[in-house]
């Protein structure tokens, strides 16, 4: 028996731990996460007359109504930059991170029919999600660059992006999706038990959105209770993020690390939890 155990790839038991999967084991079924990815693209997308142009469509239209509403009617103002380049920006990071929040935040109750047939590691399904979703940023993130681009050449924009600035650009968009995977991995155990929190998750989207700088710049913020905002680790991202590719933002080194270290131990916290509860949910989805 001994010789036999010593062959094992995996052993299932009913035990569960804080610690769940390793990187080793999660490696091995990298292949299941890239037709996992596959997937996802391929049910959104297939059958459509517009096919992949549904990754800029959406995003596109929310710019055209934000030029006109914030921009036009409200007349919030974005600084020295274009109102076109100021709210893209916020629009593909913002649909960015509510895409791996809420599609990861229902991790056990859409895949519950897979969970309970087959064994693999449960993150292999998030981490799906958030590889499909940064798939689709890449290509909105392109769209922003030739915007950028003309701007630059045709309408004499100049703005001073410097080098360490620019390197903030991938920890900010690292720091986003850890903060939407910690997320996620968090409520999607309460989601499998309480289907209330769906309601409350669409609706917590919808208001983080109007306290993270999205379609205003934090500077536009009164002094007095611009702290609060700031207490939401997403606006530092957001202003490092427009101050990495626009070189425009109200944002500090401390300030970012702030934002993530919050999302590196919220991720922590919420892996914890869902390799914990996340045997034991198959049984109440």
């Amino acid at each position: 028996m001994s010789e036999l155990k010593s062959h094992w790839d995996w052993e299932i038991t009913s035990e569960t731990s804080y610690w769940g999967t390793n990187l080793r084991e999660l490696w091995s079924f990298r292949h299941l996460m890239a037709g996992l990815v596959k997937r996802n693209f391929l049910l959104r997308y297939q059958q459509t007359i517009l096919g992949p142009f549904w990754i800029l469509f959406p995003p596109l239209l929310t710019l055209a109504t934000y030029v006109v509403v914030f921009g036009k009617f409200v007349g919030i103002s974005t600084g020295t930059l274009p109102p076109v380049l100021f709210y893209f920006s916020g629009i593909i990071l913002w649909s960015f991170f509510s895409d791996c929040f809420t599609g990861t935040a229902t991790t056990f109750k859409d895949n519950a029919h897979l969970f309970s047939k087959v064994y693999f590691p449960r993150l292999v399904v998030p981490l799906s999600v958030i590889s499909t979703q940064f798939y689709n940023f890449l290509i909105q993130l392109m769209l922003l660059l030739l915007l950028v681009a003309y701007y630059w050449w045709f309408q004499g924009l100049s703005s001073p992006i410097s080098m360490v600035a620019l390197l903030w650009f991938p920890v900010v968009v690292t720091a986003t999706a850890v903060l939407a995977l910690g997320m996620g991995l968090f409520f999607s155990v309460l989601t499998a038990k309480y289907r209330d929190m769906g309601y409350i998750i669409s609706l917590g989207v919808r208001l983080l959105m109007y306290v993270t700088p999205v379609i205003y710049p934090l500077s536009a913020v009164p002094e007095k209770v611009r702290w609060i905002v700031r207490l939401n680790p997403l606006a530092q991202l957001f202003e490092a993020f427009r101050l990495s590719l626009l070189g425009e933002g109200t944002v500090s080194f401390v300030q970012l690390l702030y934002s993530v270290l919050f999302a590196a131990a919220f991720l922590s916290v919420a892996l914890l939890l869902f390799n914990k509860q996340g045997d034991k949910l198959i049984d109440v989805v």
